[in-house]
């Protein structure tokens, strides 16, 4: 532990490390807080610890125990996004490896970015309020005072007294009524997880059972829509056991959280949280769903050391996710889920630029929050390295067990990118002998991992499915001077799949911006503007936003204030302010809505449109 480069946590993880965390709270939807202690089951790792520094964030400490007796404590000077220092005086524990328990009573406060509170307007039902929380990558410490560092991975118990009901990232052990309508909820994970993976939500929630292994959670009005969606999750779990280990966690069960969501997903182990922007009818949207159970073992099972190596995490998830898909799919829709993932990847990077340290896989973090430095780069970058070594080591045969026995070398451990290296060429050489670690040395892995920009070696995906759709945008792209466009029909795109009008979408995108007499005509034979799959309603409005085309503004701001998906949200804004009569409009909107958006998404979003340097 003591050789561990964390820059993003103020808690001295060199000296003490927590192996359990015991949460007692009570939820007061009126005050919007949580209230009650935590207790740290810690153990020292060196001789001569005299206290404990825990992350905090905005969070009110009234008491602090040392074994059952009171001790002092403090909160150092806020560390902007860090938080402040809590630091817990002891008497001398002079032996490493004592282990001793630690009670820290708290409540948060009304500027917790861990939790947001929504009004009964902000939820579907529209009777009863709602919270849920928050905690990737550092707003672990604004829940509770903890080691809020991947780097730590503990098990966690809690018991919840609310008016309503809670679920949480662990399996559910038992509910008793305590009066005055009041509930209270217990909790239990047994497999070690960091402190991001903690989570919580309460409110007007009913759950049916999916599978034998999951339950589908949400609000009563979208129950019969989120079951039928979600129906073919087992087929993923069971896909990825294939693949890999055994499913570790015991339950699977998802959230469909209300609109406000600021992610596609999170991976919370054993309640995957899920933006209800997939609810598209059709299933067209439900891939999502395979990612968060690749991050069943790729995350949560074997976890990134700290956020500089955040890759770990989400490359190898995406990775994992496509080998799911392909399996179910066929290969054919596996290439083309990556050629979309290439599109998102050339966009962060020159939404960064391509020579920003943003760009690169394993960054250098010191002083700087890892919001800001999220984006589909360690997703898209990591996949393609990780495909680009399939490719180069001899295809799936070879690399597929690989990915099995780094799952079993590093489950309930943490890594780094030097140890994820020297593992691959460690297996690779003791299983295929010298001939695939010279296959491996052909690859330049410091540009690769610290390079920055774009990857350094063309994937050249297969594009089979997507040939069509290049085809058809290279038509409308050429059809400027065509004043009666009767080459197009709505026949152009009937036999596309979702993913297809995305791709049609995105190259438009790309090219130079269409005259408004062409988006007034693709949009009468297509039928794009009232389309519900979120990802294709997102690429139109794209689309419409780079030529500035003002009929498109109101349904963009109809999308942006229905949900706070940040994948959707911040580009649109942004778009928005850029386009012609459109900055004001775009900041106009946000102020009459920030208190919709969750607060790591307003932040970003300020950001974003000229409200925040």
């Amino acid at each position: 532990m003591c050789g561990i480069r964390e820059p993003n946590t103020l808690s001295n993880i060199s000296q003490v490390k927590t192996t359990h965390l015991h949460l007692d709270w009570t939820i007061s939807f009126e005050k919007k807080i949580l209230s009650g202690y935590v207790v740290l089951d810690l153990i020292t790792l060196v001789d001569n610890v005299e206290k404990v520094v825990l992350d905090s964030s905005f969070l009110d400490v009234t008491k602090a125990s040392y074994e059952g007796k009171e001790v002092k404590f403090s909160l150092g000077e806020r560390q902007d996004t860090f938080g402040s220092a809590l630091t817990v005086e002891l008497p001398t524990i002079e032996k490493a490896g004592t282990t001793f328990k630690l009670r820290v009573d708290y409540s948060t406060t009304d500027k917790c970015t861990a939790i947001q509170f929504l009004k009964p307007s902000q939820t579907e039902g529209k009777q009863n309020p709602y919270l849920f929380s928050q905690c990737e990558p550092i707003h672990a410490r604004a829940l509770s005072p903890c080691q809020d560092s991947p780097s730590i991975k503990l098990t966690y118990s809690a018991v919840v007294t609310s008016p309503l009901q809670v679920v949480m990232s662990a399996l559910h052990t038992g509910v008793k009524e305590v009066g005055n309508g009041l509930k209270a909820y217990s909790f239990e994970q047994r497999t070690t997880i960091p402190s991001y993976l903690i989570a919580i939500a309460a409110g007007n929630l009913v759950g049916r059972e999916i599978g034998p292994r999951s339950t589908v959670w949400c609000e009563p009005e979208v129950i019969d829509s989120a079951a039928w969606e979600f129906a073919d999750t087992e087929k993923f779990i069971s896909t990825g056991e294939q693949l890999l280990t055994p499913y570790e966690w015991g339950r699977y069960d998802l959230l469909v959280l209300p609109p406000s969501f600021p992610y596609g997903g999170m991976e919370n182990p054993c309640l995957t949280f899920v933006t209800p922007t997939l609810l598209a009818g059709d299933k067209s949207a439900v891939d999502v769903v395979a990612h968060e159970i690749a991050h069943s073992w790729m995350g949560n099972l074997v976890t990134t050391e700290s956020w500089e190596h955040f890759w770990l995490n989400e490359g190898w998830t995406v990775f994992i996710e496509r080998k799911i898909t392909g399996r179910i799919h066929g290969e054919a829709e596996r290439q083309f889920s990556s050629i979309i993932g290439w599109k998102a990847l050339k966009e962060s990077v020159e939404l960064f630029g391509a020579d920003s340290p943003a760009t690169r896989l394993n960054t250098d973090l010191t002083g700087i929050d890892p919001d800001d430095y999220f984006s589909s780069i360690p997703y898209e970058k990591g996949f393609n390295l990780l495909y680009h070594i399939e490719k180069v080591v001899g295809g799936p045969k070879i690399f597929e067990p690989y990915m099995k026995a780094y799952v079993e070398n590093f489950a309930s451990k943490t890594v780094n990118t030097e140890q994820w290296k020297t593992f691959l060429y460690d297996y690779m050489g003791k299983t295929y002998g010298q001939e695939v670690v010279d296959k491996l040395n052909t690859i330049d892995f410091e540009l690769w991992l610290r390079g920055t920009g774009m990857p350094p070696v063309d994937p050249q995906f297969d594009t089979t499915l997507a040939d069509a759709c290049y085809e058809l945008a290279h038509k409308w792209d050429t059809a400027r001077e065509d004043k009666d466009l009767k080459q197009f029909s709505a026949k152009d795109i009937e036999n596309f799949t979702a993913a297809q009008k995305i791709v049609f979408l995105e190259r438009l995108t790309d090219a130079e911006p269409l005259p408004h007499h062409l988006i007034t005509k693709m949009d009468e034979l297509y039928h794009l503007t009232p389309i519900r799959n979120s990802d294709v309603r997102f690429r139109w409005q794209q689309v419409c936003l780079q030529t500035s085309f003002e009929p498109i503004y109101p349904e963009v701001v109809k999308f942006v204030t229905e949900q706070g998906r940040m994948k959707f949200v911040r580009p649109l804004y942004r778009l928005l302010y850029k386009a012609k009569n459109g900055a004001q409009l775009a900041k106009d909107t946000y102020l009459e809505h920030r208190d919709f958006y969750h607060p790591i998404a307003g932040q970003l979003i300020e950001k974003d449109i000229g409200l925040k340097q």
